[in-house]
């Protein structure tokens, strides 16, 4: 792994640039599970709950993954083990689009957030090992820009993919956007080896133990399983509640993804800079508290028009999305360096996990009236609500390495 010093800002930028690709890919075939929602359970028979697992089959998967994967992730080059990972997240994301009954592709779903768990981890640790401290929000607010093309491009084409070709199109498309990102990753990344000989002196189980054993990284697991229960018990259900009780039609979903989208696609930048120059703690704890009134709202918009569903929308995807900036830029912040390969890949499984949990509460949480509307949504909202308060209070008991107390 190249020192900071050896990247020039081209360089840097285009590391950057990839790994975004990445993020892409990765982020699009999790999203593009959602507003799918209603075409899985009338397809496969299915009822709200059983969506929910198959959406919590990936991000479960995901952290067992992660738990697996923090055994080894320091012992190979960063550029490697991304490029091998990849591949079959690639592959199992064609598999998906191939699976013929709701059995098949809860496989294929498995197997693909058992690659694509790692790859968020293994990208987030590039960049905690590259960028230092001071310009890491501005560098993690370019890699998470993937989220804001994935929601402006990405889930709309993909629907309209899906309209034209049927629900599998999507997942091959992204299984070819999967094979280029890696073609152009081969060539762009640096080896990234540095932090092999570091590890060589301890077991892998040594290297957990270290992790574990460190008070702030506990909190710091914490921290990040409140972010994703923040979100998660309400997003996989937007388009389902959408489409049943605010009278949004199919063909109208994609703009509630564009609208926030581009709004993110600005915001992402806006809130990375802030995160810089005002105090990764100081900048999350603020989005984090406007993020509530949004995830309510959005559980609320029974009897709204249009326009009004996509501006509760698009504050939504805003500032629950934002909160991710400064949260991971604390997050990566808080490992010890040495041990940051191995710190971030348990972080993805803890992430994992609650986004799984999150989803399955979510959907227990919710019914449906004889009229098959969406009731007890707003309930999930709460639980939601309750953990984003909960994350602001944790924010404040780390401590971020390379920081003096003023920048936290």
């Amino acid at each position: 792994m190249p020192s900071t010093s050896a990247l020039t800002p081209r360089r840097e930028l285009w590391l950057l640039l990839t790994l975004a690709g990445i993020q892409f890919t990765h982020i699009l075939d999790f999203m593009i599970m959602m507003p799918l929602g209603p075409r899985f359970t009338e397809l496969f028979a299915i009822s709200d709950a059983q969506f929910g697992l198959l959406v919590s089959a990936y991000t479960l998967s995901a952290g067992a993954s992660g738990l697996l994967a923090s055994t080894y992730i320091d012992r190979f080059g960063r550029k490697r083990l991304l490029l091998v990972l990849y591949t079959l997240f690639g592959l199992a994301t064609l598999a998906c689009g191939v699976a013929p009954t709701y059995g098949t592709l809860m496989g294929a779903r498995i197997l693909a957030g058992a690659f694509g768990g790692v790859l968020s981890a293994l990208s987030q640790t590039i960049v905690a090992d590259v960028i230092p401290f001071e310009r890491r929000g501005r560098a993690m607010g370019i890699v998470m820009t993937s989220f804001s093309v994935s929601t402006v491009a990405g889930v709309p084409l993909g629907l309209i993919l899906a309209e034209a070709g049927g629900w599998n199109v999507p997942f091959m498309a992204i299984a070819a956007m999967v094979g280029v990102l890696a073609l152009l990753a081969a060539r762009t990344m640096p080896p990234m080896t540095a932090h092999v000989q570091a590890a060589s002196g301890r077991t892998a189980l040594g290297g957990i133990g270290q992790v574990l054993a460190d008070a702030n990284h506990r909190w710091a697991f914490l921290f990040s399983a409140l972010l994703m229960c923040t979100g998660f018990t309400v997003i996989p259900y937007i388009t389902i509640y959408m489409q049943a009780n605010a009278g949004v039609r199919a063909d109208q979903i994609p703009l509630a993804y564009l609208c926030g989208g581009v709004a993110t696609l600005f915001t992402a930048r806006l809130f990375g800079r802030l995160t810089d120059r005002r105090g990764k703690v100081r900048t999350f704890r603020w989005l984090a508290l406007a993020a509530v009134p949004c995830l309510l709202a959005i559980t609320l918009v029974q009897g709204l028009p249009l326009w009004g569903v996509l501006v509760v929308s698009t504050l939504m995807f805003a500032f629950v999305s934002g909160r991710m900036i400064p949260g991971m830029a604390i997050v990566a912040s808080a490992a010890q360096a040495p041990l940051r390969g191995t710190f971030m890949t348990l972080n993805a499984s803890v992430q994992s996990a609650a986004m799984g949990v999150a989803s399955v509460v979510g959907g227990l949480l919710i019914s449906r009236d004889a009229q098959g509307l969406v009731q007890n949504y707003w309930m999930a909202a709460l639980v939601g609500i309750a953990a984003s308060l909960l994350s602001m209070v944790v924010a404040g008991r780390l401590t971020l390495h390379g920081a003096a107390p003023a920048a936290q």
